[in-house]
Order: structure tokens, then sequence, then C-alpha cells
């Protein structure tokens, strides 16, 4: 069964419950942010960046350990510009995960960042889990091991390949002002991947969206900037 349609109906349960969780910037703007989980991957994340050098706009990549260590050299390329976050060492629901197995694979998704691209792990906090899957538990650890735990607004489940006209109408039908859009630049999802963000970007830009990283989007909520400093 298709998750996409009650996607929104669980972000707007979810937001307020955990409040500590960045899920959205401001609604009062027109700043959203676009970001990919999964990678890098050599083909697709190589056409998203063709893509995001095009029209001129920083993004936000949420990384797995073991696709850095496999292609450091397109991981390099995207930190030149781009924001970096953690998504785990493997695609591995992190509740499933032992605190100190948990640790590890944030910490050695850090490592395989400094070694490829040269960002201290200080640099490298944002924390988005596979799947969208967390508890409580997760969320305390990841407050006490210093990392920022990032969500999401629009999810048009790009994943499971619904047609890159649906994953674009989907997006164009959520997106408002401080949307944090998620998109897939990895193995499932990042076939289409380019061919979505080609439609969907200059459709955004028209409507008067300007681009922004998770960073930004955490610095728009002071309160909540302040809190993980």
């Amino acid at each position: 069964m298709p998750l996409a349609p009650f996607l929104p109906l669980i972000y707007r349960v979810l937001k307020p419950s955990f409040p500590q969780c960045l899920w959205s910037g401001s609604t009062n703007s027109k700043t959203i942010a676009l970001s990919f989980d999964d990678g890098p991957h050599p083909e697709y994340t190589a056409q998203v960046l063709t893509i995001l050098d095009r029209y001129n706009i920083t993004a936000s990549f949420f990384w797995l350990g073991v696709c850095v260590n496999r292609y450091p050299n397109i991981a390099q390329a995207v930190s030149r510009k781009h924001w970096i976050g953690l998504h785990g060492y493997e695609h591995h629901n992190f509740p499933l995960l032992s605190p100190p197995e948990l640790k590890q694979s944030l910490e050695k998704t850090q490592a395989a960042i400094y070694s490829a691209c040269n960002l201290h792990p200080t640099q490298v906090r944002d924390v988005r889990p596979p799947n969208g899957l967390f508890t409580p538990k997760t969320l305390k650890l990841f407050r006490e091991w210093n990392y920022r735990s990032v969500m999401w607004s629009v999810v048009p489940e790009d994943w499971v390949r619904p047609g890159v006209n649906i994953v674009v109408q989907r997006v164009l039908q959520q997106v408002t002002g401080g949307s944090l859009i998620v998109l897939h630049d990895g193995m499932c999802g990042g076939e289409d991947v380019a061919d979505i963000i080609q439609i969907l970007i200059p459709q955004l830009l028209q409507q008067g969206y300007e681009f922004v990283t998770v960073d930004s989007l955490w610095n728009s909520q002071p309160i909540m900037a302040n809190h993980y400093k």
C-alpha cells in the first residue's frame, strides 16, 4: 500500500510531538530545503550535482558511510558546495541497533566523510534516521552525543518509483514556506532523481521559492539553534 497519502498526516502528528527535531523551517518565509538521502552514488549523485549547478542551488545530502567509502571522489565533489549530514553507516533502522552499535554507525560515517572530504566530525552532526524510524530513546542518544535530529515535511515516496511526474506533483501539492523536501540519490529512487529535479526546480523557482540548506533552516529557528550549540 502506498505511504505517500499518509505521510503529510504523519508529519502533522509527529512535528508537535517531537519539537526537538528539525521538521521544517519558518512558514513565514519562501525558503525551502532540498535534501537527498542514501548517497553518494557515482551516477545518480553526479547527475544531481550537474542540475544543482545549472540552477546555482545549494542542497543537503544525508550520506551512508559505506557509500562515502566506495565513492570518495563523488563525496568530495558534493562537499565543496553542499551541506552534509549522516544517514548511518549502512541503511539499518536505528531503533534496531544497540546504543553502542548506533554510536559506532554514526562515528564510522563521520570518519569516512573526514577521510574523503576533510570535514571534521564536529562539522557533520545532522542525522536523519533511515526510513524516518526513531524512538524517544534514539533522540535522547542523539542529544547526549551532540547530534542534531533532522526529519522532513515533504516526502513524495520517490524510492518506490511511482513515476517522475507523480513525484513532482506530490511535491508541488505539499510544498510551502519552510518545507524540508526529501528525495533519494542512492540505489532506491536514484534512477529518477535527476529527471525529477530537472522538472521540479524551475517550477519552484518560478513560484518564488529560495533554496537553502538544512543548516539555514536550523538557524532560522534561534531557540532550536542555540539549544544545539
